[in-house]
C-alpha cells in the first residue's frame, strides 16, 4: 500500500517518480510564482514538492500523518519535518500562510476534522492547494503508482469537499497526461505530452490540483436595546360605555325638571 512512507519515498525516488514530481511542481509554481515571506506547510507525504520553496518562504514544515509515518528532510539540513495527527495539527491557529495537501485527501479516514484543522492554522487570506488523483484519469486505475491507491476525486466532488469545509476554490490546474509507466520514450517526451494533454485532455489528466482560499464569515453587530420603562397599561373602556351612563342619567334629569316652578304659575 503507498499509504506507506516507505512506498511513497521509494516511488519519488524511482525514475517516474523524478517525472512526477518535475511535472507537478512546474503546476504549483505557476499557482504560486512568489511565496516570499510566506510561512509554508506541506500535509500527508507533500515534501517532494517543498523544495522550490525553502529558499523563497520565510518557513517552510511539513507533516505527516502518523499512520502514514515519517521520513526525515531535507537530508542536507536541519528536519523540518514532524509526525502528527492529521486532525490535531501542532500549530497555533492561523500562523500558516499557505498550505500544500498532497497525498492527504485520496488516504484520509478523518477528512472532516483534518479540513477543520488546516482550516484553523491558515491565516486570514490564506491559500490551500490540494493534489488529488482524478477520478477518470489512468493514474487512478493503476496500482503502480501512489495515485492508484485511496480514493480519487472527480473535480466536482473536489470541489464540493472544499467548499463544505470553509473554503472556496479558486484556480484549477491538472498534470500528468503521460501513462503512468517506465518507458524511456514517454519519460523523455514527458513534457511535451503534458502540453498537449493540458490543451486537449483536460478530463484525462493524471491529478486534479485546485486552489482554494480560506472563507471567513462576517460576523453582524448586535445592537444593545436599553431597557425602557413601561408604564402601567391603561384599561381601555367600551365605546358604548358612555351612551349607557347618559341613558342612566336621562330619569334623573326629567324628574328634577318637574320640580321647578314656572314664575308665572300662581298656585
Amino acid at each position: 500500500m503507498y499509504n506507506d512512507v516507505v512506498d511513497l519515498r521509494e516511488f519519488y525516488e524511482s525514475s517516474l517518480g523524478q517525472v512526477v514530481r518535475r511535472l507537478v511542481r512546474r503546476r504549483l509554481r505557476e499557482l504560486w510564482p512568489d511565496v516570499s515571506g510566506q510561512r509554508v506547510l506541506g500535509i500527508g507525504y507533500a515534501t517532494p514538492f517543498l523544495r522550490p520553496f525553502l529558499t523563497e518562504a520565510e518557513r517552510v514544515m511539513a507533516v505527516m500523518p502518523a499512520a502514514q509515518g515519517v521520513v526525515f528532510w531535507p537530508p542536507e539540513g536541519p528536519g523540518l519535518v514532524t509526525l502528527g495527527e492529521e486532525s490535531e495539527l501542532p500549530f497555533p491557529n492561523m500562523s500558516v500562510d499557505r498550505v500544500l495537501l498532497v497525498h492527504g485527501l485520496e488516504f484520509t479516514e478523518h477528512l472532516k476534522p483534518m479540513m477543520q484543522e488546516i482550516w484553523r492554522v491558515l491565516a486570514g487570506g490564506g491559500r490551500l492547494i490540494a493534489v488529488v488523483p482524478n477520478r477518470r484519469g489512468i493514474w487512478a486505475r493503476t496500482d503502480r503508482t501512489p495515485f492508484g491507491h485511496g480514493s480519487p476525486f472527480s473535480t466536482g466532488q473536489l470541489r464540493r469537499v472544499l467548499r463544505a469545509n470553509l473554503f472556496v476554490p479558486e484556480r484549477e490546474t491538472s498534470a500528468l497526461f503521460m501513462p503512468p509507466v517506465k518507458s524511456r520514450f514517454f519519460m523523455a517526451s514527458a513534457g511535451a505530452v503534458e502540453n498537449l494533454g493540458a490543451r486537449w485532455f483536460k478530463a484525462f489528466a493524471g491529478v486534479q490540483i485546485v486552489e482554494a482560499s480560506k472563507q471567513i464569515y462576517a460576523t453582524t453587530a448586535t445592537r444593545v436595546v436599553e431597557p425602557r420603562r413601561r408604564l402601567a397599561p391603561s384599561v381601555a373602556q367600551p365605546a358604548f360605555s358612555g351612551l349607557a351612563a347618559e341613558r342612566r342619567l336621562l330619569p334623573r334629569l326629567a324628574a328634577s325638571s318637574r320640580m321647578i316652578v314656572d314664575p308665572e304659575t300662581k298656585p
